[in-house]
């Protein structure tokens, strides 16, 4: 039972660093009060970016947090 909770504690922290990592790679979604004064227009490069390197980030984010909460919730358990 202690190799377990171990196991899942090494792995429970590998996912809490990926979870860092993929949240702090991300680019900012607004451009700060700067942006909400100026209006900035959204131009043809910032409407392609959201479908490639952004929404992958964004999809794993979800999906780490995920197994996030799961992981944590069954160290709980055990």
């Amino acid at each position: 039972m202690d190799i377990a909770k171990l196991v899942l504690s090494v792995v429970l922290v590998v996912i809490d660093l990926a979870l860092i990592m993929v949240v702090m790679l991300q680019s900012g979604k607004s451009a700060g009060l700067s942006g909400a004064i100026a209006g900035v227009a959204d131009t043809f490069m910032s409407k392609n970016k959201a479908k490639g390197w952004d929404a992958k980030l964004a999809r794993w984010t979800k999906w780490v947090a995920v197994a996030f909460i799961l992981l944590a919730l069954i160290l709980c358990l055990v």
